[in-house]
C-alpha cells in the first residue's frame, strides 16, 4: 500500500516513539543498587545490609521478612527514594539541569543512604553511560558532565527519574515499577533459604504494594502542581 508522505511521517514518529518507549522501559530494568551488589548465593548479605539501614534483625522468617519491607517501605522508599525520583524527573521535564545537580547533591546529604552510596552510584553512572550516545540531548550531557567531573554523584533515584522524564514514560508507573521491583527483589533473594513458594512470593509483594497508589498521591499531586 503507498502512503503520502504525511502518512509516511506519522508512521515513522510513531515507531520511533514506540522504539523509545521500549528501549526506555529496558533501562527501567533492574536499578535498585541493592541488587546489583548480592553478595551471597542465597542474597542475605544485602538483605543483612538493608536491614541494618532500618534497624530490623537479619531476615531469618517469612514474619521477619514482611516486616523488614514494611519497614523498608516507610524509611526509604517512600521517604526518600520515590520523591526524589519524582523530582529528578520534575527537573528533566523542565531542562532543568543546575536543579538536577543540586538535587544530586541534596541526596549525598541523606545519612540514612550513607551504605548504600556506593552501590548507588555504580548502577547510576552505569545507566548514564547508557544515555551517552545522546549527544543531542543537553540536559543529559550537562549531567553526565557534572558526573565525570565530580560536581555531581549520579544516583541511581536522579537517574532512573532522568530517564522516565526522557522517554516520556509515565510518572506513576515509573514509580510503581521501582517500588513492585525493590520488593521483588529483596523477596526473591531471599526465597530459596526461607523456603518461600511462588505464592508465598506473591502474597508478600501484594502486602508491601498494597497501599502505593494511594500514598503516592501526594507526591504525584505535587509534580502535577509543579508543571503548570
Amino acid at each position: 500500500m503507498k502512503l503520502f508522505p504525511s502518512q509516511r511521517v506519522n508512521r515513522e514518529q510513531t515507531i520511533l516513539s514506540r522504539t523509545q518507549s521500549a528501549e526506555g522501559l529496558q533501562l527501567l530494568g533492574d536499578f535498585h543498587p541493592l541488587l546489583a551488589q548480592l553478595g551471597s548465593v542465597e542474597g542475605l548479605l544485602s538483605l543483612s545490609a538493608a536491614a541494618a539501614l532500618v534497624r530490623q534483625p537479619m531476615v531469618s522468617s517469612l514474619e521477619a521478612l514482611s516486616i523488614f519491607l514494611a519497614a523498608y517501605r516507610s524509611e526509604i522508599l517512600l521517604p526518600l527514594e520515590l520523591p526524589t525520583i519524582c523530582r529528578a524527573y520534575h527537573h528533566a521535564r523542565h531542562n532543568q539541569s543546575r536543579e538536577l545537580v543540586v538535587l544530586d547533591r541534596e541526596v549525598s546529604g541523606q545519612p540514612l543512604l550513607r551504605d548504600l552510596a556506593s552501590a548507588s552510584r555504580r548502577v547510576g553512572q552505569s545507566q548514564l553511560r547508557r544515555l551517552r550516545p545522546l549527544r543531542d540531548d543537553r540536559l543529559v550531557q550537562r549531567y553526565i558532565q557534572a558526573v565525570d567531573q565530580e560536581e555531581a554523584q549520579g544516583w541511581h533515584t536522579l537517574v532512573y527519574g532522568l530517564t522516565l522524564a526522557l522517554y516520556s514514560l509515565p510518572l506513576r508507573q515509573g514509580l510503581m515499577n521501582y517500588a513492585r521491583k525493590t520488593f521483588s527483589g529483596f523477596v526473591h533473594a531471599a526465597a530459596p533459604s526461607l523456603n518461600l513458594s511462588e505464592h508465598d512470593c506473591r502474597q508478600l509483594l501484594d502486602v508491601a504494594s498494597a497501599d502505593l497508589p494511594r500514598r503516592l498521591e501526594p507526591m504525584l499531586a505535587g509534580e502535577s502542581i509543579s508543571g503548570k
